[in-house]
């Protein structure tokens, strides 16, 4: 199958655990999150642009995070107009980015950016209250 996720053809790192059943690699993983990513996960201010034919606008961070939890690596920022970072994963060699088709025909360049620390991200309740319900739901879609 065909994704246009960024990096999706070299994604093949493997789940740490197999507390996400049917979750092994990150196409899996997009498979699943594209039954869940909803309104309510959608970053508060692009809340009014999303839509079920862009369901991957405002998922970043928390979408980044989860995979983190379930391959392990780190989360990494691309500083965007406004000062805000879309973040993204990288493990050893493999870097993919499973929120990348929000930005449409926008070329994003992955490359030596800043790691994203989850304590900064979910210092804002908002935001961590969006990654613990997309979690859950992923549990639940899971078994």
């Amino acid at each position: 199958m065909k994704y246009d996720f960024y990096g999706w053809e070299k994604a093949d790192v493997q789940a740490l655990s197999n507390e996400y059943k049917g979750i092994t690699d990150p196409r899996s993983l997009y498979d699943a999150l594209s039954h869940i990513w909803c309104e309510y996960t959608c970053a508060p201010r692009l809340r009014e642009n999303w839509s079920s034919d862009n369901p991957t606008l405002g998922q970043c961070s928390i979408t980044a995070f989860l995979a983190q939890d379930i391959f392990g690596g780190e989360v990494r920022g691309i500083l965007r107009p406004g000062g805000n970072y879309h973040c993204y994963n990288v493990i050893g060699d493999c870097v993919f980015d499973l929120t990348s088709e929000q930005f449409g025909d926008e070329k994003l360049i992955y490359g030596n950016d800043p790691a994203q620390l989850r304590d900064v991200h979910f210092a804002k309740d908002e935001k961590r209250l969006r990654y613990e319900y997309l979690r859950n739901e992923l549990k639940k879609y899971c078994k």
